[in-house]
């Protein structure tokens, strides 16, 4: 079963198959991981049950976050051991009015403790990591992510992170406009909004970038691998 199979009804997904949506666009061959805002804001700094983790952090979304780590730091290993390279395109502090709107939409997110904008330690980056400090939810307005995918000749994204419905939207909606292929691991991205999540998971996999699971993505990765080998 998909994410979204018991949101999105057979009918409907039948009206995209006829149309020709949801066609796989596959991976190339110069992967780049694109870890978004898995800061201790969005997460927590422990598992907790959604209403239990807003009293830490209110924009945090809880023990889904927590779920999606652990598939993510599985992804982040693979990277690491293929010396490919992890981007990471996260929300800094407000820093004066150079909040943009989203700051002026959701001011919590820019006027939380020092302690939530910190990465979540399990996936943080290491030294030869790209930092992309954003102020708008796509990683790719206002900061300089194309310019660094053209110098690492990537050809496919593999996003994860959160929320699924924004942020990682608007960057795998970019990322396609690109000319990137995109992948999504259904299971490390996530959202505070379960039907959100699977909606804009369906929508996706449906018009700009394939989606499956961890497990799956990884296998694929690695007969990238070995086909170098």
């Amino acid at each position: 079963m998909k994410p979204w199979d018991d949101i999105i009804s057979a009918d409907e997904q039948a009206a995209y198959r006829a149309a020709g949506f949801g066609r796989s666009g596959g991976l190339g061959i110069r992967p780049a991981l694109l870890i978004i805002d898995v800061q201790y804001r969005t997460v927590g700094t422990r598992p907790q049950p959604f209403w239990e983790a807003i009293k830490e952090f209110p924009t945090s979304c809880g023990e889904v976050g927590w779920r999606a780590v652990g598939h993510i730091a599985k992804l982040l290993e693979v990277f690491r051991a293929n010396d490919w390279p992890v981007l990471y395109p996260h929300v800094a502090p407000k820093v004066s009015t150079e909040g943009g709107r989203l700051a002026e939409k959701v001011p919590t997110i820019m006027n939380i403790p020092a302690r939530g904008y910190e990465f979540v330690a399990e996936v943080a980056p290491l030294g030869n990591d790209v930092l992309l400090p954003k102020k708008h939810p796509s990683a790719f307005f206002g900061t300089a992510l194309a310019s660094h995918l053209i110098d690492l000749q990537a050809d496919t994204l593999i996003v994860t992170g959160c929320t699924t419905s924004g942020c990682v939207r608007g960057s795998v909606v970019d990322a396609f406009s690109l000319n990137f292929k995109v992948f999504v691991p259904h299971d490390a991205v996530y959202d505070r909004s379960a039907v959100s999540h699977a909606v804009n998971l369906f929508d996706m996999s449906e018009k700009y970038a394939d989606v499956g699971s961890t497990s799956e993505l990884i296998e694929k990765l690695q007969s990238l691998w070995r086909s170098k080998t």
